[in-house]
């Protein structure tokens, strides 16, 4: 069976930004002790104009111009988000108007924490490998919430990604997924019930028996299913609920920073939850070559871990500089403070 490729990748982050300094100083807490715990320097917000579905609309129109296909083609579109705005009115058949799709393709939202948009890209990838259809959209897009005085509060951030799929020779492709698996148990370590606004943590829970089990997990069974060690991997990228867990990820497996450190756009744009590793995933195509491996792998409270073995594409020259890079999203920012935070992200 021939591998689903990634045809076209793209991102997009509010330009709004809030520094660590401004929320410690509302709750009275040490900005420095903070940043050294979380490795955040600042996050990005959401403008009171944006959600889930329009920074969905606006990554996949990027990941569209470096696709270049006929958007007729399209025959899934899925999206992965714990904020979608609406309880039941789906966001991706939204996105599938904006950009010009259809009518003739399924759709779904997908909520699995932070993996649903790994978990909708493997929707998408199966669809694609079995020829049920041609061009397939895969979206993971949040503005993340965290009750105010909440320490979610300094990392729950704004921001996606979006891939289209299909199968492709390698010089029309920027990316070839040459396997993915998934690793799952019930571990309640993050959870929002119907009606409330706010998720809720369990606190230091959420390190070694959620993350980490689930993280390695899933890293352990894609290396020992692909036959590959880490030394074969050129690029990491790990879900990054702040900036300190995936450079312990790292210091596990003795992966040398250089292999890690251009995916992680947490310690300047926070935790963008379902858009998080798969905005790390948008940063390293934005500088790999041609042959180069890239191993991500995902995590989502409840609890699960996918994770991809993937190989860059000879076409990812001549398509990247198609739409912009995720590092033009970083660079492009207005910092607010709490005040203006707080009434744009509806917390007065």
């Amino acid at each position: 069976m021939e591998n689903a490729k990634i045809i076209g990748y793209g991102a997009y982050i509010p330009k709004y930004r809030i520094k660590t300094e401004q929320i410690a100083a509302v709750w009275g807490a040490d900005p420095n002790s903070i940043k050294n715990g979380l490795k955040i320097n600042e996050k990005a917000v959401a403008g009171v104009d944006e959600d889930s579905a329009t920074i969905g609309v606006e990554a996949t129109k990027n990941a569209l111009k470096r696709a270049q296909i006929d958007v007729s083609q399209i025959g899934a579109i899925y999206i992965g988000s714990e904020s979608h705005p609406y309880a039941v009115n789906p966001s991706s058949t939204m996105i599938g108007d904006a950009i010009g799709a259809g009518p003739n393709y399924t759709a779904a939202d997908t909520q699995f924490a932070c993996k649903a948009g790994t978990a909708a890209m493997q929707m998408v990838l199966g669809l694609v490998e079995s020829k049920k259809i041609k061009y397939g959209v895969a979206i993971g897009a949040d503005t993340a919430q965290g009750m105010p005085g909440d320490a979610l509060e300094y990392s729950a951030a704004s921001g996606g990604a979006g891939f289209v799929m299909g199968l492709a020779d390698e010089k029309d492709a920027c990316a070839e997924i040459l396997e993915t698996v998934s690793y799952s148990t019930d571990t309640p370590d993050f959870w929002r019930r119907p009606k409330e606004d706010y998720p809720q943590h369990a606190g230091r829970f959420t390190g070694e028996p959620a993350y980490f089990k689930h993280m390695m997990g899933a890293t352990n069974l894609l290396l020992k299913k692909t036959n590959t060690t880490i030394d074969d991997y050129d690029y990491f990228v790990f879900h990054m609920p702040n900036g300190k867990f995936p450079l312990l990820m790292a210091k596990k497996y003795k992966i040398p920073i250089e292999k890690l450190k251009p995916s992680l756009v947490v310690e300047k744009i926070g935790n963008t939850y379902s858009g998080s590793s798969i905005l790390g995933l948008c940063a390293v195509l934005d500088i790999a070559k041609s042959n180069d491996r890239i191993l991500i792998t995902s995590y989502g409270s409840g609890a699960g871990s996918d994770s991809f073995s993937i190989k860059v594409c000879k076409g990812i020259e001549s398509k990247r500089g198609n739409a912009l890079l995720v590092e033009d999203y970083i660079k492009n920012k207005q910092y607010i403070n709490y005040a203006i935070y707080a009434k744009i992200r509806g917390k007065i």
